[in-house]
């Protein structure tokens, strides 16, 4: 339960996600006690945030750091080093090592804009420059079998420039090593003898998906990232265990599933979306709570917001994952992000426009009410401004707010060049803000045929209980559920996930043809290899898998991924559950159609999870506010007297009518007019708009 401190009871776990503002940790004890800590993010070094985070917590905690982490019987961690070494453009220098005639492969790319109609966007740069992607003799065929041998000298002349450009790390593609990657590992064996570096991937290893260029550019991806990621990630890990940590933590994947270092060192592309997709696992624990797992969840940090759909107990998880223009071919749950968050900067254009976004604050300087030198105007000081959000400690006590800070900002840069009072320029910020959420929202919902009415919208983050039910009545969502751990969501997520490996083969079949005992010796493989990877991590006791394959209308270049049920190959059910995903997606199917089969897919599980919290004691008396103080609504409602409760005392069984704010140790809930809030068995806060049931 997530109240007023209490003692730990032993063991316990901690779950830390870095974000690109605040680094959030959440204890989770014995007995079900959750403990909530928030401290500002290090940019400049992501393990200085973490060790802050453990330090305060040891210190409101009355324990020394050694016993904090010697009590501890798991540690998850999630981070986003792995995304900004690819947005900071701060990775390794990369060579490639590639099959004579494909050395220009990433750089080709697919041919295909995002926007049709904008021609002027560069394509990304290239990670990879020309002279470094060195071509190799040797050519596998079409059904995996050896061609021409691998020209070994070819290596060896790849590896000696390598040594002279100064090289970090190596990528490793070569045409069909996704049927065989025999010369791939015969590459690796020449490198290791002519080249001194330590870091090389193989594409086969990786993801070894059908696609050169995706592969390619995923196995480049990798190299890029690896020295960096896994020496942060080992180097933490051994700090951890020499505090008192008694066994190596567990990183969150894009995937939603955790997975030791051990395992992910070799491929810390898997982590791109690390600390987003933990909204997985905190997803999971809403839906105790909740009749059907239907959710949107719009988790809304101090940089950016992150969408996610979960329908009937599951989150999409795609291959087709696209970080700054690089698409990687790497299992991920389906995450739309916007720069659209608390610390989201407003400014107005030579045109004369309010905009808001993409560009953030971060954590240093951070809004202009954090008083740390920030005089860029942002979504906090416009909330400060229309005072939604109290002056004083925010977040735990992690910042405190100033209100003359957060008004100069937004009159100096907002309000006279817009010629606004300094109250209309507050309200443009967040009215403009909401509807940037709003498209992101349909982006990930609508667009992907699903209906809102038939959702619930998770508002999550620091920032998302102050939008979710203006976003929510825009939507038609007429329920929103407002997680007392909002702040510190993903973090709750990471101790609410499953450890989880992905693993696939490529298959080509026609469905209602397929050899039967070809495709079971693929699924068995496939299986031994999840089995043995949960068993070498510790969690092979309860480990299950889920057989999946990935089905497409013959001629269609995009698969789509379908669970068998019971893990039996039926191809009736399979052309059933692929002809309901391709109806709701777009819109129609072919009756009869042929379908082919193009991978095999295992997904080898086990539960981190504990029993779920158990709720607090109902409420006894109708709650009291601690304040009412003028807030700004929305243009129709305009300016009121609000009542403002401490989260604390608000107790499930509570009822209460909007408008009205809720102040939580890590968020502040805006529940609008005519909304009922009150407060569910699982002890979060649950909002029927307009009080509709």
């Amino acid at each position: 339960m997530i109240g007023k401190p209490t003692s730990l009871v032993a063991p316990w776990r901690i779950g830390v996600d870095v974000g690109g503002t605040f680094t959030d940790m959440v204890l989770r004890d014995w007995a079900d006690n959750v403990r909530i800590f928030k401290t500002p993010s290090i940019t400049a070094d992501p393990s200085e945030g973490v060790l802050n985070v453990l330090r305060l917590a040891s210190e409101e905690l009355d324990l020394s750091l050694s016993a904090l982490l010697h009590g501890c019987a798991l540690f998850v961690h999630g981070s986003t080093v792995a995304t900004n070494t690819i947005l900071e453009k701060k990775g390794a220098q990369v060579g490639m090592i590639t099959t004579h005639g494909f050395r220009d492969s990433v750089e080709i790319r697919r041919g295909i804009r995002e926007n049709q109609w904008d021609h002027r966007t560069p394509f990304p740069e290239v990670l990879v420059p020309r002279y470094l992607r060195q071509p190799v003799r040797g050519r596998i065929a079409a059904d995996g079998t050896e061609l021409t041998p691998l020209a070994v000298d070819d290596v060896a002349s790849a590896a000696a420039l390598f040594a002279e450009e100064g090289v970090e790390s190596v990528a490793v593609c070569l045409f069909n090593s996704f049927l065989d990657g025999k010369h791939e590992f015969e590459t690796r064996e020449a490198l290791i003898k002519n080249w001194r570096g330590d870091w090389i991937s193989l594409s086969s290893e990786i993801m070894p998906t059908m696609g050169e260029y995706e592969r390619g550019l995923t196995a480049v991806v990798n190299a890029y990232v690896a020295p960096k990621v896994t020496t942060y990630l080992k180097a933490l890990d051994e700090q951890l265990r020499q505090l008192g940590l008694p066994r190596s933590l567990l990183m969150l994947q894009s995937n939603g599933g955790a997975v030791s270092i051990a395992e992910v060192a070799n491929r810390p592309v898997m982590l791109v979306l690390s600390g987003p997709a933990a909204a997985v696992g905190a997803l999971r624990g809403c839906a105790g709570s909740e009749e059907a797992a239907n959710f949107i969840s719009m988790e809304i940090g101090g940089t950016s917001c992150d969408v996610m759909v979960m329908a009937s107990g599951d989150v999409p998880v795609s291959d087709q994952l696209v970080i700054d223009g690089y698409h990687l071919t790497i299992p991920s749950v389906e995450i739309h992000t916007v720069g659209a968050g608390g610390g989201t900067i407003a400014w107005v254009d030579a045109g004369g426009l309010l905009n808001v976004g993409p560009r953030g604050a971060g954590a240093q300087p951070g809004p202009a009410a954090y008083g740390l030198g920030g005089e860029e105007p942002t979504v906090t000081d416009a909330q400060l401004v229309l005072g939604r959000l109290r002056a004083g400690p925010l977040a735990g006590g992690a910042v405190t707010l100033d209100a003359t800070l957060a008004r100069r900002a937004i009159e100096t840069k907002l309000a006279r060049p817009l010629g606004l009072s300094v109250e209309d320029a507050a309200s443009g910020v967040v009215r403009l803000l909401e509807q940037n959420l709003l498209h992101a929202v349909e982006q990930l919902s609508i667009e992907r045929g699903h209906n809102p009415v038939n959702f619930t919208l998770v508002a999550a983050g620091g920032a998302g209980p102050m939008h979710g039910t203006t976003v929510a009545r825009v939507l038609g969502c007429k329920r929103v559920l407002l997680p007392r751990a909002a702040g510190a969501f993903c973090a709750m997520g990471t101790l609410q996930s499953d450890i989880r490996q992905d693993y696939l083969q490529v298959f080509v079949a026609d469905l209602d043809h397929a050899d039967r005992s070809a495709l079971e010796a693929g699924f068995a493989q496939l299986e031994a290899k999840a089995l043995d990877v949960l068993a070498r991590q510790g969690f092979a006791k309860n480990g299950t898998v889920q057989r999946e394959i990935d089905l497409r209308y013959q001629g269609q270049q995009w698969p789509l991924r379908v669970a068998l049920n019971a893990n039996r190959f039926d191809e009736s059910a399979a052309r059933r559950a692929f002809e309901a995903e391709h109806q709701r997606l777009f819109g129609h199917i072919q009756p009869g159609g042929r379908l082919e089969i193009t991978a095999l897919r295992v997904v080898g599980r086990d539960s981190l999870d504990w029993s779920p919290t158990p709720a607090r004691t109902p409420y006894q008396k109708p709650p009291v506010p601690r304040q009412s103080r003028p807030v700004w609504i929305d243009p129709i409602h305009g300016w009121q007297d609000v009542p403002v409760y401490d989260g604390l005392d608000l107790r499930p069984g509570c009822k209460l009518e909007g408008p009205l704010l809720i102040e939580e140790r890590t968020t502040t809930a805006f529940v609008g007019p005519s909304d009922v809030v009150e407060v569910n068995a699982a002890d979060n806060f649950l909002v029927r708009i307009g009080g509709v049931a």
